[in-house]
């Protein structure tokens, strides 16, 4: 699977491969919620988690833009009701979920639902300020990312009919 996400052109994610493609001119996507976002249960969707810092200290140091990127519709294409957590760290993965059709369905319960994703591009944000600045500092500019991404949540909610149109 590595080799087809490399010839997809895929990179690791790392900060110098993505320093290096920032300066390159190159656009990357960064999912700030981290393993926390995709591990989240149906109770808790579209509700932000913790956002981390690496991406807002990249965005200061190459002087690149945030585009806020708000998703509709993932949440909901494969549903989980719990996180098995012990499960996950035997299995060394960020989380193991478990469906609510898993019982009928077998593994078949983790195919995703056909529903429709709604994407809506924000307007690109622009930072000043050193990208070793203190914790707080930097914690204040990611918190204005997470009312961005939050917003056009709350707007994409509101106007969706429903999940599978």
């Amino acid at each position: 699977m590595n080799e087809v996400l490399t010839r997809g052109g895929a990179v690791l994610g790392d900060p110098v491969n993505c320093k290096n493609l920032l300066e390159d001119e190159q656009v990357i996507l960064v999912f700030p919620e981290g393993a926390r976002g995709g591990g989240k249960v149906y109770q808790k969707r579209y509700q932000l988690q913790q956002f981390g810092r690496g991406f807002m200290r990249l965005a200061l140091s190459t002087r690149t833009p945030i585009v806020p990127v708000g998703i509709v519709g993932g949440e909901e294409s494969i549903v989980s009701i719990y996180n098995a957590r012990r499960l996950a760290r035997v299995l060394g993965l960020p989380y193991a979920p478990i469906s609510p059709w898993l019982p009928v369905l077998g593994p078949l319960a983790y195919l995703p639902m056909p529903v429709k994703f709604h994407i809506r591009f924000g307007t690109p944000l622009h930072f000043e300020g050193p990208a070793d600045d203190e914790d707080a500092a930097i914690d204040r500019k990611v918190d204005v990312v997470k009312e961005a991404i939050r917003g056009q949540l709350e707007v994409q909610l509101a106007a969706r009919k429903g999940l599978f149109r």
